[in-house]
Formats: C-alpha cells, structure tokens, sequence
C-alpha cells in the first residue's frame, strides 16, 4: 500500500519564494484569463529574449478542425540543422486547467526543448498545438481538437520535417491529460483516422490531471490510508488548491455526467489494466506538494505493472505549475527541463519495462 507524504514538503526554496507571490486579483474570469495569458506570454517572451531564440527557427501552420475552426500551430526546429533533413518529433500540449494557454506561452518551452536535444546530439522538431479553451468552449472541443492535430501532423510530416514513426506527444497538466487521453483513442480506434497513424513512440505527462476528483474514490484503495490522500493532504496547496481544480472542471460542462467515470477521453486515470497493455513508454514529472500528485503515481504504477516502460520522477517539496518561477526555483526547473526534453529522447530509444521506481531531486 502506497503512502506518498514524504514528497509533500515545502522545499527551502519554496518556503523563500512564497511569501513575495503575488495574490490573483478579484476580477472577472475573462480579465482573469487576459491577465494570465498575458504573463504567460512575457515569461515565454523573457525566455525567448535571453538566447534561446537565436537557436530556433519558428514556423506557423493553420489547422482546420472537424467542425471547421482554424486552430493554430507553431514548430521549433533547431536553427543549426539543414531545414531538409527530417527529424523526431515531439508533439506538445500546454497547460492551464483548459482555460488558460496560448500560442507563444509555450515558446520558451518549446524552444528549451529543441536546444537541449541538440546540445545531446538528438535533434528534434517541437510541434505546438494551441487547442480550444472554456469557457467559450466546453469538453469534448479540446479533445477533438487534439486528435485532429495529431492526424494532421502526420498527414502533413514531410511539411514540418519530421519522421512520422518517430512522433512522442505530451503535455503539461491538462495538455497532460489530453495527452493521456489521445494515446488511449489511438489504442481504442474510435477515431479511425487516430488509430491508423504510426504508433505513438512515447508520451511525456508532466504534472497530469488525470481523473475527475468526484471519480477519484476508486484510487484510494491503493493508499495505506486514505488520509494519506494528496486531495486531502495538498488540498489548500498554492497555485492549485483542490476548489481551483473544481472550478476548472465545472467549465469543462461534464460535472455528475452519466458514465462519465469510465469515459477515458476525461478520465484516463481510470483505464483498466488490458486498456493500457500496449501504450508506449511514459515519462511522469510530478509535483510533491500537488492535489494530483497521488493520480499520477497510480497510472505510473499502473502501467509499470502492465509491462510499459515508465520513467517516474518527483518534484520533492514544490506545488503544481512551480516551472514558472524559474531560477526563482533553480534546482527543481533545472530538473524539470532534463526530465522533459530527457523524456522525447528516452521514449525513442525504445526502452524496456523494469521495475517500478521513483526519481526526485
């Protein structure tokens, strides 16, 4: 039986950093979401600013959707390779409780990526989707717009230099849970142009969401207690407290939905043990002091005992979406961007199944 406290912390850097974090301001949620896409976009651009766009070639793409709209899509590639030669690549999600995200929010992580792999002798393209958000859109549109991504990039492989049996997708929190969610429907074959795609080589979840909190009981099971709980334990933990996550569920439109816990396009944490026999390898990034810290090191375990190869590793002391704050955080981002970029990489080298660990600085 599981008893994962030990990760909750705080860390010393966290403890330091806290007390100078700014308070959301009392606004409504549309000047809420402009505020933080605007400083997500100046976290990336600052990023961008500082070296890293130097080392990247961007490149713009308009995706129509199944039902029409014309999603938007960036690629990263390495400035220093021939614009011919055709790479890995790694298909990416962004967060932000499916409310929050835009394009250029993920430049700088996007770029990070590119610029790691070279430094390592593997080059790779970033794909970047900029999939709907609530609450103008409501589940399943992100989803749809995932999978319609992912067939459009493989129809479209040679236009952004990539290999099409070398793909890994993944994400970060719910682009994490879209990323769980998009490799199961390819092993599902309800969407026939998703499963006839070459095999997903491998999937990165950082800091995954991945069951609906009121579908959650059925994990606790696997815990020595269940006062053991990260819901309970992170439940007022900063940046995404427990009633933050219900909020950004309630806009999703699926609340007490019938059969909503065994639908695995919103709760992929739920799949079965024969549901995720053939999945690829899977790198975890975890944070310690998180309401989700428990669902994500359920699934890992989960796929570890089922044969698929999983690289597992846990961010000790800090709260979900500490990447942020940077070098405000230097130990733990540092280990954040090795066990991304390190995730596309792993995940191509095939690996074989072990047993189960877990990693954390």
């Amino acid at each position: 039986m599981a008893d994962y406290t030990e990760y909750a912390g705080p860390s010393a850097d966290w403890i330091a950093l806290e007390p100078s974090l700014p308070k959301l301001p009392d606004v409504s949620l549309e000047e809420l979401k402009q505020l933080l896409n605007k400083s997500r976009e100046d976290i990336a651009a600052q990023a961008m600013s500082s070296g890293l766009s130097e080392k990247v070639q961007l490149k713009d793409y308009t995706i129509i959707a199944r039902d029409g709209f014309k999603l938007e899509a960036r690629t990263y590639r390495p400035a220093g390779v021939d614009p011919s030669e055709r790479l890995p690549v790694y298909i990416h999600f962004h967060g932000g409780g499916f409310l929050f995200g835009t394009l250029p929010s993920e430049d700088g992580i996007c770029s990070r990526i590119v610029t790691s792999r070279v430094e390592k002798g593997e080059p790779v393209v970033v794909f970047n989707v900029n999939y709907r958000h609530t609450p103008e859109y409501r589940y399943p549109t992100a989803w749809d717009d995932v999978e319609d991504a992912f067939v459009w990039a493989h129809e479209n492989i040679a236009e952004i230099g990539g290999l099409s049996d070398q793909v890994v997708v993944g994400g970060i929190s719910a682009g994490a849970q879209l990323t769980a969610s998009l490799a199961l429907a390819q092993l599902r074959g309800d969407n026939k142009k998703v499963a006839a795609c070459p095999k997903i080589r491998g999937q990165v979840l950082m800091i995954p969401c991945l069951v609906q909190s009121e579908y959650y009981g059925s994990r606790l099971d696997l815990l020595k207690s269940p006062e053991l709980s990260s819901y309970k334990q992170c439940a007022q933990a900063p940046i995404l407290p427990v009633d933050r996550i219900n909020m950004f569920m309630s806009l999703l439109g699926v609340a007490g939905a019938g059969g909503a816990e065994k639908d695995l396009r919103m709760n992929p944490g739920n799949a079965t043990a024969e549901e995720v026999k053939a999945l690829p390898p899977t790198t975890f990034g975890i944070a310690g002091n998180d309401p989700l810290r428990d669902e994500g090191l359920f699934y890992a375990k989960l796929l570890n005992d089922n044969g698929i190869p999983t690289d597992v590793h846990v961010f000790r002391g800090v709260p979900h979406g500490f990447r942020r704050f940077g070098d405000k955080l230097p130990l733990s981002s540092k280990y954040w961007d090795q066990v991304m970029s390190d995730g596309v990489s792993w995940a191509l080298s095939s690996p074989q199944a072990g047993a189960f660990a877990i990693k954390s600085d």
